[in-house]
């Protein structure tokens, strides 16, 4: 047996569980709750002239109907704004139900609450809304054009613009030798999770107390949103995340209209209610990610160094900006990525569009930003003519500048700082892995046997464990379970594992006896939740310190009982002992006994610490000053600021001529996310980003035509990549423990799905000749470009024999 779990490889505890089908999800609740479906706006700009109930309210099982003007006072007011900034100078949110003018296709207009779903949607088809349509604004240019606008009171669609600079960048591109002016687009996607949102609530008039279950990644946020709206206390507000199908950023958005109008519908209506998104609300009444159109101008000299780089775009943040502006602003900031850039503007425009709001989605703004820096340094390196991974290595941060500052202020508000990380030493283990100097040979074979293939890489630097807190709370009961609780959710990261791992370790017990409870008000109160790749680095240290101070107070008890020093002892497998002495200890589960004294016993075991069978010292109390009852400790940890991972993929791919179709035939991951808790799950963590990365290369994007109406709003019609479409990822992994947190991890949830659409760019660019500067790439879209090329070759990409050199053979960044 061993106890020392910490960065082991084990598989994970929650796996058999889901895997014979016995999660439990939100649907799988409330079987006898009253069910609502929801009429949804069909036009992307509309005022609501018109509300018609007559012929649904004869329809049997039917229990209410509630359009805004039913609404109580808070109720009706707009929606929050989340995270305020001093950029968002005209923030817009919209309403639990509309009160006049919709701003988006599937914006809810009217509740019904029936005895099932079938009557309920029955009943939604009677309804009849009348609309009088109104001129959409679709996409960013039109949008920025300012010839049309969203909202009324506007003068045009902005909602946010905001400018950094580090350094003079017009006096750097004045006298740089070389100039690039490169335009890169990424379109609009979704997350797509299994399981869609979902919201029960059950109201308790006698407590009173009102529990709401909710397919959420914050559970505590909306608690405090419920509580806010309907002027109830906190601790009258339970709010627990059941197994959740998915998150990927969708479920972070809170709270949903639909947390709001479920909880009041049942405590209106005395009964359970419920409400589960289908496939088709979650296309159109949830929110997208991406959309961003870059403009960059960059000068460099004759060796690749980047002297300045200016980048402006346009991001669309949809028809609200409920959740601020954290995806442009994490844009802006990850940009340049592992690079040092001595002059560096960015400016960006959000504006608003008749279309689904737009709130992070896995990556969460990063993906854009690599697209965009990847994209350049590879034109860098065309012109050139200059390999691709010698370009980057000159540009990169070197290992002895860390900690290295960036210039410019992160989405938590403080600056960003690289805290760890070997660019240099990721390249060459990454160029290793894809057998980066030995492709020239096989791409020349494969063109004489007819075959178009191409090897792409892009890298990253990604901001994770973005603050304010997260806590837990380690309780060794006295059968010896170790009961672990944390404020934040989980949506299939296998927290269950990880956190038990760091308690196995950090108190010496099996981990068999330890059982985590992440999301669930009820057992932990406070907490921000689960975003940014921040659950290791966060509630991962806070269970560690909690941990430390159970551990520290069962060797203080113990060591009382063996008239031994504290600083003696130290538990080994679930032993408090003596060090040197393993015949001298006491059972954890017993000091757990003894840690409470007790008047009344129920049990042989807690025998052991009623007054009369302890021995007693008179001149102190029986719980000693500075100390509480129970094994137990609870604690926090609050970063100074983000802790900054990095990473760098290649890929492989063959081009189809003849289709356009694309095959990635192979793909490497290296990655450093500090000190790996177990590596088994930061594996699949890559696996699912990387399929997800493919994805935003290739396949999903969302259609709007210019009336704002989404084309592929169904599965039918929005692809995803298939396990047949995704090859099997090799990974190597690098640690740079962060200096910044006890554990010195960082976070490593987004890290796969990051660089995806960069390196697979750069792939099809190089096996093609044909450049790429906009993402996803269909088939038919990569078709014409050839066809309009001629397949003619681009200048070379660069010789690919060339060995990294070692970091003492690099001149530092721009010297």
């Amino acid at each position: 047996m061993t106890t020392q779990m910490f960065g082991e490889a084990i598989v994970r505890r929650e796996d058999p569980r889901l895997l014979r089908g016995d999660g439990h999800y939100l649907d799988d609740l409330g079987h006898d709750a009253y069910a609502v479906a929801f009429a949804r706006s069909p036009h992307a700009h509309a005022r609501v002239t018109q509300i018609d109930v007559a012929d649904a309210l004869d329809v049997d099982g039917l229990i209410a109907i509630y359009t805004y003007d039913d609404l109580p006072a808070r109720l009706a007011e707009p929606l929050p704004l989340l995270i305020p900034h001093p950029a968002l100078t005209a923030p817009r949110t919209g309403h639990a139900l509309a009160p006049a003018v919709v701003h988006h296709v599937g914006e809810p207009v009217v509740m019904v609450v029936a005895s099932d779903r079938y009557i309920a949607e029955d009943v939604v088809d009677r309804i009849v809304v009348t609309y009088e349509p109104l001129p959409a604004v679709v996409g960013v240019e039109r949008a920025a054009s300012g010839q049309r606008v969203v909202h009324d009171g506007m003068d045009d669609n902005v909602a946010a613009h905001l400018l950094q600079e580090v350094g003079d960048v017009d006096a750097a591109l004045a006298t740089a030798p070389h100039r690039l002016d490169l335009r890169f687009e990424i379109e609009r996607s979704a997350s797509m999770p299994m399981e869609g949102r979902g919201v029960l609530a059950r109201w308790d008039p006698d407590d009173p107390r009102l529990r709401v279950y909710t397919s959420t990644q914050t559970t505590t946020s909306v608690r405090a949103a419920i509580a806010a709206a309907f002027d109830l206390a906190d601790v009258h507000v339970e709010v627990i995340a059941p197994d959740v199908g998915g998150g990927f950023g969708v479920k972070i958005m809170h709270p949903w209209p639909e947390e709001l109008l479920v909880p009041w519908a049942a405590m209106t209506l005395g009964h359970e209610v419920k409400w589960v998104e289908d496939r088709r609300e979650h296309f159109i009444s949830s929110s997208h990610e991406r959309g961003q159109i870059h403009d960059v101008t960059v000068g460099y000299d004759d060796d690749g160094r980047i002297l300045a780089l200016d980048v402006r775009f346009l991001h669309d943040n949809g028809a609200y900006t409920p959740y601020g502006i954290i995806v442009p602003i994490i844009t802006s900031t990850q940009l340049p990525g592992p690079y040092k850039l001595p002059n560096y503007r960015v400016e960006f425009t959000s504006l608003y569009t008749n279309t689904v709001i737009v709130t992070p989605y896995r990556g969460a703004g990063r993906p854009q930003a690599v697209f965009a820096m990847e994209r350049t340094i590879d034109a860098i390196a065309r012109d050139l003519g200059a390999d691709r991974t010698q370009v980057r290595a000159a540009n990169f941060v070197q290992p002895d500048e860390f900690p290295y500052d960036v210039g410019l202020v992160f989405q938590d508000g403080r600056p960003t700082i690289y805290d760890s990380g070997d660019f240099q030493a990721s390249l060459r283990k990454l160029t290793a892995l894809i057998g980066w100097g030995a492709f020239a040979q096989q791409k020349e074979q494969a063109q004489a046997d007819g075959r178009m293939l191409g090897i792409g890489l892009a890298c990253y630097v990604e901001g994770t464990g973005v603050g304010p807190y997260e806590g837990a709370h380690v309780h060794v009961e006295t059968s010896g379970r170790v009961m672990v609780s944390t404020g934040l959710t989980t949506q299939g990261q296998g927290h269950e594992t990880a956190f038990a791992q760091i308690v196995a370790t950090e108190l010496g017990v099996p981990i068999e006896d330890v059982a985590v409870t992440t999301g669930d008000t009820r057992r932990f109160g406070y907490a921000v939740g689960t975003f940014a790749s921040r659950a290791a680095v966060m509630s991962g240290n806070a269970i560690a310190l909690a941990a430390r101070a159970v551990n520290a107070k069962a060797r203080t008890v113990a060591a009382r009982a063996l008239e031994a020093n504290p600083d003696d002892m130290e538990i080994i497998d679930g032993v408090v002992r003596v060090k040197g002495s393993p015949a001298e200890g006491i059972p954890l589960n017993q000091v757990a006994v003894l840690s409470n004294p007790l008047r009344y016993s129920f049990s042989e075991a807690a025998q052991a610490a009623t007054q009369f069978a302890v021995p007693a010292d008179d001149d102190q109390p029986p719980v000693r000053d500075g100390e509480e009852p129970g094994l137990e400790g609870r604690a926090y940890y609050s970063p100074p600021r983000s802790t900054f991972a990095n990473g760098m993929h290649a890929a492989v791919v063959e081009v189809d001529p003849q289709s356009g179709n694309v095959a990635v035939l192979d793909y490497a991951v290296v990655h450093d996310c500090g000190n790996l808790v177990n590596p088994r799950i930061v594996e699949g963590q890559i696996h699912g980003g990387v399929a997800q990365g493919i994805g935003g290369a290739l396949y999903e994007r969302m259609a709007y035509d210019e009336h704002g109406q989404l084309l592929n709003a169904s599965f039918m019609d929005f692809l995803m990549p298939y396990a047949s479409e995704v090859p099997t990822v090799r990974i190597d992994h690098l640690e740079t423990p962060s200096p910044l947190n006890p554990l010195g991890v960082k976070g490593a949830g987004e890290a796969g799905v990051i660089p995806g659409a960069a390196t697979i760019a750069a792939a099809i660019e190089d096996a093609t000749g044909v450049p790429i500067s906009r993402m996803p790439l269909s088939p038919d879209e990569l078709f014409r470009l050839l066809r309009s090329n001629g397949t003619a070759p681009l200048a070379p990409l660069g010789a690919l024999g060339t060995s990294i050199p070692e970091p003492d053979d690099q001149h530092g960044g721009n010297a």
